[in-house]
């Protein structure tokens, strides 16, 4: 399932959770398109500009599509990797200046998107 696709295959309880988690990946990771090419961003690299605070906070937001998984009944094992995702990119994106860039390139919560649609599809 992609962001884009429609949601008549995701149970009809699970469909706001969904919408949810899309809107709030898009505005993290790719929210802006850098003009002229594909490359897409969004407020989480920019809020790790801020020293450790902002990616702290990008961390805690993120946290919640992790937490709509669980609310949806995604396996145990496939939170984990969520999780993993958000240290990877917590830690990597704390490397100043440098973490920034990483933050754009790494989008843990495109990546922890996709895990969650996946897994709704096979629940």
């Amino acid at each position: 399932m992609t962001q884009y696709a429609d949601l008549s295959d995701v149970p009809r309880n699970k469909r706001g959770s969904i919408r949810r988690v899309r809107k709030l990946s898009n505005l993290l990771d790719e929210a802006f398109r850098v003009p002229g090419t594909n490359f897409r961003f969004g407020l989480d690299p920019v809020m790790g500009i801020l020293p450790v605070g902002g990616d702290v906070a990008s961390a805690l937001i993120s946290l919640y599509i992790v937490f709509e998984g669980y609310l949806m009944g995604v396996p145990r094992h496939t939170l984990a990797r969520m999780l993993v995702n958000i240290l990877i990119d917590t830690f990597g994106g704390s490397v100043p200046l440098l973490g920034s860039l990483f933050d754009a390139g790494w989008k843990a919560n495109v990546r922890n998107r996709k895990l969650l649609e996946k897994r709704v599809e096979n629940v």
